[in-house]
């Protein structure tokens, strides 16, 4: 069986935090020329500001494809899954993965989601919880979820906050919003942060729309 290489056409590098090629280490995967496959824009995005804040707001000019990538000395490829989706903690990261199997298993748990703000002054670690039918999240919960974080995952996966929601974001594909969340939390307009039209139920943005004014006023009152 042949490695998993670049295809034909595409110029594909692993990039560290600075934009700086890497050899036999993990870093972004990114396309640095024009790919046959590479689309040109998103529908219902007329001025291109979602496509470019998706896909070259990381390194301006460079397809940042929101993966993890390992170029071996040998030229094969490595992809060790979604960096879109990697929490950066202390400098520790922390994959949301780990914080949905755990959290989702629980039985008053059917939905969540996490992000961090650490480009924001709060640096806060933010766990949205949607819960079963006539459930409400009270403080035995809240202790409840963060306990088992502590104890299956690390403190590092401890939230500052726990916040109960109507409904967590998705794309119908099922991919939640991790990304549009935090973006909209740290001062992005709705607008420039998602395509509505890609959600499956586009009112299930208005909750974080809604926090986010709410701490900015919050903010500017202190």
């Amino acid at each position: 069986m042949r490695s998993p290489a670049a295809t034909l056409g595409v110029r594909v590098e692993a990039f560290d935090d600075a934009g700086h090629p890497l050899i036999g280490e993990q870093g972004e995967l990114v396309v640095t020329a024009p790919m046959p496959s590479m689309p040109v824009g998103f529908w219902g995005d007329p001025d291109g500001s979602l496509y470019d804040a998706a896909y070259f707001a990381r390194f301006p000019g460079v397809w940042s494809h929101g993966d993890w990538l390992t170029i071996t000395e040998r030229g094969t490829c490595v992809i060790s899954g979604r960096s879109d989706a990697t929490l950066n903690r202390g400098g520790v990261r922390l994959g949301t993965s780990e914080f949905y199997a755990l959290v989702e298993a629980l039985p008053e748990v059917s939905d969540s989601l996490v992000v961090h703000l650490d480009d924001h002054p709060s640096d806060e670690l933010i766990l949205f919880v949607k819960l079963a039918p006539g459930l409400s999240l009270d403080s035995a919960l809240k202790d409840r979820i963060a306990a088992e974080l502590r104890r299956e995952l690390s403190p590092r996966h401890v939230p500052d906050l726990i916040l109960d929601v109507p409904a967590v974001p998705r794309t119908h594909s099922g991919k939640k919003l991790e990304v549009p969340v935090k973006r909209i939390l740290t001062g992005t307009p709705v607008e420039r942060a998602v395509a509505t039209g890609s959600l499956a139920d586009p009112t299930a943005i208005d909750y974080f729309v809604a926090l986010a004014k709410a701490r900015r006023e919050d903010e500017s009152s202190a």
